[in-house]
């Protein structure tokens, strides 16, 4: 069984359909993926209606939290996506995006990239605007090659000539949110330092004791000696580890299915939630 628990669409930053996604996972020979958008679960219906015979659907979400200044992101498994309170901090987030996404290119403007708003809603479409499609329009620009380079400090990423703060959750209080709204929390990609700052292993421990399920441990970000490092660290705290490919289309190199979950990491998530269940495929249309 191959299981990618980490994957994003054109409802969020991907720039696959939702029911592009599932087909190419399908192709790809995944048994199991996971549709986590940020912020959003607009793209689980389209997904879940083409969802082809022999793959199953992970619904969840990766929510943008912040912790002491550095931001990191909480992956949410087969929680209730109607629960009014996870949904109410959901939208806070999301709606917070746009004046986020200008007033990054307002800063870029005065850096000299003659970046537009309209530029970057195109590339965005119908998707919850964010960085990415920014680090896009900077490629379509010619000011970096590849959109992993505008996540630099002469750029994007935290901190960086660019970066403005939007609104995130405190993880604790995510990790409270998924729960109540029966799902399962992980967190996502824990030390990816190319990425900016990263949560000290004491920060991990305490949400260990407020509720945290398990980290995402086999992740393009993280290289060997990390992820050997991070796999101690959850046995030590009782975590599950994860793994996931963090497929965003075209946008990134990484291919569908690059790391997965260990099927019986998989199985123990799915007994944890309560909010939802998998959903296996029927075909699509």
């Amino acid at each position: 069984m191959r299981v990618d628990l980490h994957t994003h669409s054109t409802a969020s930053d991907g720039t696959d359909t939702p029911a592009e996604l599932v087909r190419r996972a399908g192709a790809a020979g995944l048994d199991v993926i996971g549709l986590t958008d940020h912020d959003t679960t607009r793209g689980h219906a389209e997904a879940l209606a083409a969802l082809p015979a022999g793959l199953t659907l992970v619904t969840g979400a990766e929510l943008s939290c912040r912790l002491d200044g550095v931001s990191m992101h909480m992956l949410a498994y087969l929680f209730d996506a109607e629960e009014p309170t996870l949904l109410a901090e959901r939208e806070l987030v999301r709606d917070d995006r746009v004046p986020r996404a200008k007033a990054v290119i307002a800063r870029l403007n005065e850096l000299g990239v003659p970046v537009t708003w309209e530029q970057v809603a195109r590339i965005a479409g119908d998707g919850s605007v964010g960085r990415p499609h920014i680090a896009t329009a900077l490629v379509e620009q010619g000011v970096v090659p590849t959109v992993s380079d505008a996540f630099t400090q002469q750029w994007l990423a935290d901190g960086g000539r660019a970066y403005v703060e939007k609104h995130e959750t405190d993880p604790f209080e995510a990790i409270r949110l998924v729960k109540a709204a029966g799902g399962v929390a992980v967190f996502a990609h824990p030390a990816a330092v190319k990425r900016g700052r990263t949560v000290p292993e004491s920060a991990i421990a305490a949400m260990a004791e407020a509720g945290l399920d398990g980290i995402e441990v086999d992740h393009m970000d993280h290289d060997p000696d990390t992820r050997a490092r991070l796999r101690g660290l959850a046995a030590d705290l009782g975590l599950l580890v994860t793994g996931s490919s963090d497929y965003h289309g075209s946008r990134k190199t990484v291919a569908l299915g690059e790391f997965t979950t260990d099927p019986e990491v998989y199985g123990e998530i799915t007994r944890r939630a309560t909010g939802a269940f998998p959903v296996p495929g029927a075909g699509g249309v």
